[in-house]
């Protein structure tokens, strides 16, 4: 896949489905990488040019060792576009997608048209959980972790239901960097943009997933009262609720970016 590099020097892989229809940039969850979305592929690449990426420190993008912040998470997002020469698109992000889907409608609204905030929250206490995080991770990788990722991401239906793509999202946990993944937890551990999203303009679509154990539904609600005219939907579903009720999220959000 293509790469290009950032304004602070690191090389970022992303997918670019090209053409001239409008343009749906998609981005990912903490710990995961763009394949994340591949659910979603046939129906979003049927009505939109779809650009995806690896997050810094995940996937195949480069690590730098340190904390990131959602400045430079999202300023990767729209240096990307500027790569492309898209000038304007739409956000779809999850989780810490979600957290710089906001962050753009906030810092970067001339670049955005419409916003999907799915299973995400506008702060996530509290610091020292994080911290802990931060330190077992980066003594032990992310393997001590996985076990209660998975039981926040899916609900345990789901986990018998379709082992094969549980084992898909194991393997990109597995593989993504600890510094990445220590970088990034400290970015969502600093973040406070309950005040700020107030401000968006855009049309926003919030998902939520009812049995979310990362960021609750009522997580969700909060972000769309803050909102002015944000829609709210909830899904049966745990955390990754694009891959756990694969066709209500992207009927959900197709309907959505129809408007």
């Amino acid at each position: 896949m293509p790469r290009f590099t950032t304004t602070d020097g690191l090389s970022i892989r992303f997918a670019d489905t090209g053409g001239d229809r409008p343009v749906l940039l998609l981005s990912n969850s903490l710990g995961t990488r763009l394949e994340m979305w591949d659910g979603q592929m046939p129906d979003f690449t049927s009505r939109f040019r779809v650009v995806r990426y690896d997050k810094r420190g995940h996937g195949e993008s480069e690590v730098r060792v340190g904390p990131t912040s959602f400045a430079r998470l999202t300023r990767d997002a729209v240096e990307l576009l500027d790569h492309l020469g898209i000038a304007r698109a739409h956000w779809c992000g999850l989780s810490m997608g979600g957290m710089s889907g906001m962050w753009a409608g906030t810092h970067h609204a001339a670049r955005f048209d419409r916003i999907v905030l799915c299973n995400t929250a506008a702060s996530m206490p509290t610091a020292d959980m994080w911290n802990q995080r931060i330190a077992l991770v980066k003594r032990q990788g992310l393997g001590p972790l996985i076990p209660t990722i998975v039981d926040r991401w899916f609900t345990k239906r789901f986990q018998e239901a379709d082992k094969a793509a549980v084992a898909r999202v194991v393997g990109m946990l597995d593989t993504t960097p600890a510094e990445g993944y220590a970088a990034a937890s400290a970015a969502i551990r600093d973040m406070d943009q309950r005040w700020p999203i107030r401000s968006i303009a855009a049309p926003v679509l919030v998902i939520s997933g009812t049995h979310d154990g990362s960021t609750p539904p009522e997580r969700g609600r909060e972000i769309a009262a803050a909102i002015p005219g944000a829609r709210h939907v909830e899904l049966d579903a745990a955390h990754l609720s694009n891959i756990e009720q694969e066709k209500a999220f992207t009927a959900a959000v197709m309907d959505f970016l129809k408007d």
